[in-house]
């Protein structure tokens, strides 16, 4: 790989029903800032209302806390759920972030993932992506410093303006969601959006999202402007342990309640029902890495043999318990992300450089030792050391 592959994760986040929710939400702050301190490089925070399982409803909160709490890592919004916000409020309040944060913040957007959702705010699902199309325009005209008048059957802008400069030049990173249709591949095209897949790893999918890469590069193109494969992030599956046994084991805790509730709550079952192993079925399947670091890091150099990208995200999950899901990620950081990123190629040089040259090494250790030894002698007999090898009494210092 020619560019530093980044790591993160996706937190929607999915919490299941049984568990108290300050309990859950102080867990997901607490992962952002184990994740910072593992030296993670990025977080996108979900936006949901309904369902029950996804409870972050303003990712935009939930970074302004995280920002205080973390120092390195950045913290998008993963993503806001455009069909249901006014496009210049959305780039009001990101603007505000990307000076609470310092540049940290990132603007991930996208047509909404639950039907649910677009029901309870009488969003027709067939108008959902025009009026995604619709707002980017906006948004991305704003956040370029434009005065916007626009009207559409959803919103009214007259001379809208930010009144705050971006922090970030030229303004935040605006990323959008890549699912089943081209719309994705046309707007980061059109605009020069970094692009996100949440839509899973399986051969199929994967060819559908370097397809719609595609069609960004080609949109781009036309319209004068430039994506950059390093904007391209995808999303996974994985938990890992030391060894395939344990991350099997650990997984039991609660993967078959994470399948349940997309087969019957969401709009999308990975796991089919009829499925009696999901964790194989996952693993075999592509959709996800259950096992070792080794495990790890053949999954991702499968996505990389389909085509490069600039980022791998976690899908963030309960399916383990908290210590255990800890432990993942620590496993990770530790021997997953150095492999792609040559963290261990320069280490890996300097010490085959030493095996490689170890014979002439020890001799000259021994010649050092003899050589010590024999001037501690001549001392001891005559009072009168050697100079040292490399001064004579024609170059010695005078005093």
């Amino acid at each position: 790989m020619a560019k530093r592959l980044r790591s993160g994760i996706f937190l929607a986040p999915f919490h299941a029903i049984i568990e108290d929710v300050n309990t859950t939400l102080r867990r997901d702050m607490e992962l952002v800032e184990l994740l910072d301190y593992l030296g993670y490089d990025e977080a996108w925070i979900g936006e949901h209302h309904s369902g029950g399982f996804e409870i972050i409803a303003s990712p935009e909160l939930f970074i302004a806390a995280a920002a205080e709490r973390t120092r390195h890592i950045k913290l998008g919004t993963g993503v806001v759920s455009l069909p249901y916000h006014n496009p210049m409020m959305v780039a009001d309040r990101m603007t505000q972030l990307d000076h609470m944060t310092r540049g940290r913040a990132m603007l991930g957007v996208g047509p909404g993932a639950l039907v649910s959702d677009a029901m309870m705010f009488g969003v027709k699902t067939v108008d959902q992506r025009r009026r995604v199309a619709e707002s980017v325009e906006v948004i991305m005209r704003l956040l370029r410093g434009e005065v916007v008048t626009k009207e559409t059957d959803w919103f009214v802008l007259r001379n809208a303006r930010l009144q705050l400069p971006p922090y970030s030049d030229p303004h935040l990173e605006v990323v959008i969601s890549s699912s089943r249709t081209p719309v994705a591949g046309l707007l980061a095209g059109q605009w020069g959006l970094g692009m996100v897949s949440i839509s899973g790893t399986s051969d199929p999918a994967l060819q559908a999202l370097f397809d719609n890469w595609s069609l960004a590069e080609k949109t781009a193109a036309q319209s004068g402007h430039r994506v950059d494969r390093s904007r391209l992030r995808i999303c996974s599956l994985m938990h890992i342990a030391e060894t395939r046994e344990k991350a099997l084991e650990n997984v039991k805790f609660g993967l078959e309640p994470w399948c349940r509730y997309l087969a019957e709550a969401g709009t999308f079952a990975i796991v089919p029902p009829n499925i009696t192993d999901p964790a194989n079925f996952l693993v075999e399947n592509g959709l996800a890495a259950i096992g070792t670091p080794e495990d790890a890091i053949r999954h991702i150099e499968r996505i990389h043999r389909i085509g490069e990208f600039g980022a791998h995200l976690i899908l963030a999950n309960d399916w383990a318990d908290w210590e255990q899901t800890k432990r993942s990620y620590e496993l990770i950081a530790r021997y997953v992300m150095p492999h792609f990123n040559g963290g261990f190629a320069t280490r890996r040089a300097a010490y085959d450089f030493n095996l490689q040259n170890r014979e002439v090494q020890l001799a000259a250790l021994e010649e050092g030792i003899r050589t010590t030894n024999e001037q501690h002698e001549q001392y001891r007999v005559t009072g009168n050391p050697l100079p040292p090898a490399d001064v004579t009494l024609e170059n010695a210092p005078k005093k």
